[in-house]
């Protein structure tokens, strides 16, 4: 699919799950189960996604219409430092997020929230340790 067409798509995906998710919250009265937060999740997602879509798009046409910007951003994109940064940056980010989502879990846990709640958060948080594992393994084997 080219990729115009499928930031147009985004897009256009976004806005029309904002506008379900607003027409949800104003017209479900009595919202009982998973119509509680549908609307909002409706909300969320569309708004990403309609971000997602008009940066690509706003991206493209600056592009298109200044060459010699484009080739700048394709320079910079390549550019051995600035990736040596990004995932310098990354690194630090992931630590940072062992730590804080390690203690957000305690702290719900501590809370008595549902257990359901904490199993899905607990879940996830291993699932992010085993995939830092894996590929920090596989990076070390190949070094």
């Amino acid at each position: 699919m080219n990729k115009t067409i499928l930031s147009n798509l985004i897009t256009v995906v976004g806005v029309s799950l904002v506008a379900v998710g607003v027409y949800f919250i104003k017209t479900i009265e009595d919202p009982q189960g998973l119509l509680r937060a549908l609307p909002y999740i409706c909300v969320g997602l569309g708004s990403g996604m309609f971000g997602l879509g008009m940066g690509e798009i706003m991206l493209r046409y600056a592009m298109k219409h200044s060459p010699a910007a484009a080739k700048q951003l394709e320079i910079e994109k390549k550019d051995e430092r600035n990736l040596a940064i990004i995932n310098r940056a990354k690194a630090k980010a992931y630590d940072m997020m062992i730590f804080v989502l390690g203690t957000l879990i305690t702290a719900i846990a501590l809370m008595a929230i549902d257990l359901t709640v904490v199993l899905l958060l607990a879940f996830a948080y291993l699932f992010i340790l085993g995939y830092g594992v894996y590929y920090r393994l596989k990076y070390f084997k190949e070094m």
